[in-house]
């Protein structure tokens, strides 16, 4: 299905990011699999963050603009736009984690009104709009 501007908006959490771009599509289910091939795609700008931390230490080998602007390229994955000050409001309240990354992906994900492809089962278990 082509992604139209009718799509659903789609956040994608960090490892969904690392297995696209590392080409492991088949690390995702069926349904979340139909969710990135039919929405429109994007991540939290903390996402970029989180990659670039995850290659500082050397746990992926390339730092979170290339990753990023690889996707952007191949699938149509941009970074969203959303209030800082909203998000921080969210992710203050989202106790159930202690993982700053946590917090703030799944808030922007809420404030965008926007599903979110994790595996992450504390996620899942605590955001509706999650999918895996």
């Amino acid at each position: 299905m082509a992604r139209t501007a009718k799509s659903a908006l789609v956040h994608l959490d960090t490892h969904i990011v690392c297995w696209l771009y590392e080409g492991r599509s088949e690390l995702l289910t069926p349904a979340s699999l139909r969710t990135i091939e039919s929405g429109l795609l994007q991540v939290s700008p903390v996402v970029q963050l989180e990659l670039t931390y995850l290659h500082e230490i050397g746990r992926i080998s390339r730092d979170g603009s290339y990753v990023l602007d690889a996707l952007a390229k191949d699938i149509g994955l941009s970074v969203a736009d959303v209030s800082l000050a909203q998000v921080m409001k969210i992710a203050g309240a989202l106790t159930w984690t202690r993982d700053p990354f946590d917090r703030m992906i799944v808030a922007h994900a809420m404030v965008a009104d926007a599903a979110l492809v994790s595996k992450d089962r504390l996620i899942r278990k605590h955001c509706d709009k999650a999918i895996w």
